[in-house]
């Protein structure tokens, strides 16, 4: 935030805040695309949203979330059909409020992120893995999704 000099007197900019708002109708506008995605997965007003990394390999579908800062007990993951959740909360840990921050651009609270999955999954061999502040999910696909190739003779 900073505060700055409008015509009405000065006002509070909060360069972010249009942004968000662009983001959270985008969601909206995607999530109303796939039928699927109930109202309750919506990733609504969480206080922030890990940035995410999708791509798809011949056998598995790779989710990875950065999540730096977080425990792993602080976060969960799910799978509804075929929808992917990812929840959880950054705590914020300093108890005392400094007023000489020069800059604080860390965003603390709760997240959710859903993303609906291009392809059915195996449910129950869904792995994860948190390192270095990076969360990777592995879905392998379902055998019906998998590609394959048939060689059709010609007579």
């Amino acid at each position: 935030m900073l505060t700055v000099r409008n015509g009405r007197g000065l006002g509070v900019w909060e360069p972010f805040k249009d942004l968000r708002r662009i983001q959270n109708e985008m969601d909206q506008l995607f999530t109303l695309s796939w039928p699927k995605a109930q109202r309750d997965l919506t990733d609504g007003d969480a206080a922030w949203r890990p940035s995410l990394e999708v791509y798809e390999e011949p056998d598995k579908i790779v989710v990875k979330a950065e999540i730096p800062g977080i425990k792993k007990e602080d976060f969960a993951i799910s799978l509804m059909d075929d929808i992917l959740i990812i929840k959880g909360e950054r705590k914020f840990e300093h108890e005392e409020k400094k007023e000489n921050y020069l800059l604080f651009e860390r965003s603390y609270g709760s997240f959710h992120r859903t993303l609906q999955l291009p392809k059915p999954v195996k449910a129950d061999a869904v792995k994860a893995e948190y390192k270095d502040g990076i969360l990777e999910i592995q879905l392998p696909k379902a055998e019906e999704s998998k590609t394959r190739e048939v060689k059709v003779t010609v007579k």
